[in-house]
C-alpha cells in the first residue's frame, strides 16, 4: 500500500491540473488495488439548486448515477456530513444507490478546498468490507491530494 501512496504522491507533483490528477488517481488505485473495482470523483456542481455532485473522472463500469443530490446516497451522506463513509456490507445500508448488482462495500471521502466540501472520491468493491483502515487512509490521502491541487488551481 505504501507503494502506491508514494506511486500517487508522485503522480501529484507531476499532474498540471486538478483534472489530470484524478484521472491519474482513478487509474492507479483502479490498476493497483484489487478491490477496488469502481473508483471515481463526484465534484459539487457550482451553483446548483438544490446542491449537486457531477461524476467527473472514473474507472469501471458506467453508472446511472452520473448527478447526486445531496440528500441521497452514500455519496450524498459524505459530502452533507463532511466525513469519511465505509459500508461493508451496501445491501445493510437503506442510503445505498444501486449502482451494480456486484457492488458488495463502499467507501466515500470528502474533498475539501479551502476548508469546504469541493466534492468526494467514491470507490466499490465486488468484496464485503473492502475497505480497512489503511484503505481508508489511503483514500484519504488521495481526497486530500486532489483538494491541495484544486486550491492551487
Amino acid at each position: 500500500m505504501e507503494e502506491v501512496r508514494n506511486e500517487i504522491s508522485a503522480l501529484a507533483e507531476r499532474s498540471p491540473a486538478a483534472k489530470d490528477l484524478m484521472e491519474g488517481v482513478c487509474r492507479q488505485l483502479h490498476e493497483r488495488m484489487l478491490k477496488y473495482n469502481w473508483v471515481g470523483f463526484y465534484m459539487l456542481e457550482p451553483g446548483a439548486k438544490p446542491p449537486m455532485l457531477v461524476l467527473e473522472s472514473f474507472v469501471g463500469a458506467m453508472t446511472p448515477h452520473t448527478r447526486i443530490p445531496l440528500n441521497q446516497g452514500i455519496c450524498g451522506a459524505a459530502a452533507s456530513s463532511g466525513k469519511t463513509i465505509v459500508v461493508d456490507d451496501v445491501s445493510k445500508d437503506p442510503r445505498y444507490l444501486s449502482c451494480s448488482l456486484e457492488t458488495k462495500s463502499e467507501i466515500v471521502v470528502p474533498i475539501f478546498v479551502h476548508g469546504k466540501v469541493a466534492g468526494e472520491l467514491d470507490i466499490d468493491s465486488h468484496f464485503p468490507a473492502a475497505f480497512g483502515i489503511e484503505d481508508q487512509q489511503l483514500v484519504q490521502y488521495c481526497a486530500e491530494l486532489v483538494g491541495n491541487k484544486l486550491e492551487r488551481s
